[in-house]
């Protein structure tokens, strides 16, 4: 659990508390549901949002912060992100998730739709405790709904051959990047920074999300199924098609178009078929490539906040993030 940050133990601390929190809110009735819904919560989660947050948070003046808001939010931001994982998962049909039989694999699919539901409330009910009267509150709300756009937007481009890096960037800001727009902005806010990080620190965030998801959709067509804990090219069978695959089949359309009309179609074989042409025609470094320019632009801006150890935090844990394997 938290392993991720063994190298970080200052911000690992932390997050341990927050961790802790998350388990006293997954408290139900249904011993099974809670059992699960902890070990997911410990299933090999980076807790990269809460650790965004805290980070920019520390920026501030600790005289003006309150650690228990602080930690608060942070597990909201966590608790938000599992929602939608659940959600994701019971819209994927996926059976695994951090190396884990996912909730609706396990109970089914209304069980897991409720708990979802269920974490929902559990983030709502942290973000009133932590910033009631807060301009925050509002500004939560806005970003569910962003969120919940960008995974609208994905489903409505699915099995879309025509698909552009347009269509795919809209969704990316939604379901991955604005989540981390906001941990950065919350945190850069109720840490109680000075005016220029919290002017930078959702841009920061911005650019960090775009980067990650891009990576994310990289290791799909590069790593194998046990080191990623969920099961490989699982977009692609789902007619997702992310930007490897859009910016090799912008190359050689006629070469990719013959899979993709198969739509659902396509056997296991076929999109093994298309993951190996996907890295023949350099749609994995040209991605890479794009990763690469988000994280410079997110570099860029950390490299105006205050000197600290804070600051050389997000500097390395910005950069390693195009060097995971999972």
């Amino acid at each position: 659990m938290l392993s991720y940050w063994n190298d970080y133990p200052t911000i690992q601390n932390k997050l341990q508390i927050v961790c802790s929190l998350i388990e006293k809110q997954m408290r139900v009735r249904n011993k099974d549901i809670q059992e699960t819904l902890i070990d997911f919560s410990q299933a090999g989660g980076k807790f990269l949002r809460p650790a965004f947050f805290l980070l920019f948070a520390s920026l501030g003046d600790p005289k003006k912060q309150d650690e228990e808001q602080l930690i608060k939010i942070a597990a909201s931001l966590e608790i938000l992100h599992m929602a939608t994982l659940i959600h994701d998962d019971i819209i994927d049909d996926s059976p695994l998730r951090r190396g884990t039989q996912t909730v609706q694999s396990r109970y089914g699919k209304d069980i897991a739709v409720y708990t979802g539901d269920l974490l929902f409330t559990e983030f709502f009910k942290l973000t009133i405790e932590a910033m009631n009267g807060s301009k925050f509150l509002a500004i939560n709300a806005r970003s569910m709904h962003r969120l919940l756009l960008g995974e609208l937007d994905q489903m409505h481009t699915r099995y879309n051959k025509n698909e552009t890096f347009r269509d795919y960037l809209r969704s990316v800001n939604g379901k991955t990047a604005e989540l981390f727009w906001l941990a950065c902005a919350q945190g850069a806010h109720f840490g109680h920074t000075a005016p220029h990080v919290q002017r930078v620190a959702g841009r920061i965030g911005r650019n960090i999300g775009i980067a990650f998801q891009v990576y994310d959709d990289i290791l799909d067509y590069t790593a194998d199924e046990e080191t990623l804990k969920k099961p490989i090219l699982e977009d692609l069978a789902q007619g997702v098609y992310t930007l490897p695959l859009l910016l090799a089949k912008a190359e050689q359309p006629d070469i990719f178009f013959p899979y993709l009309e198969k739509e659902d179609k396509i056997t296991p074989q076929e999109s093994q078929e298309v993951a190996d042409l996907v890295v023949k025609y350099n749609g994995v470094e040209m991605a890479k490539d794009i990763a690469r320019r988000y994280t410079q632009k997110a570099l860029a801006d950390i490299a105006t906040l205050p000197e600290g150890e804070a600051k050389e935090m997000l500097q390395l844990l910005t950069t390693q993030l195009l060097l995971r394997s999972y």
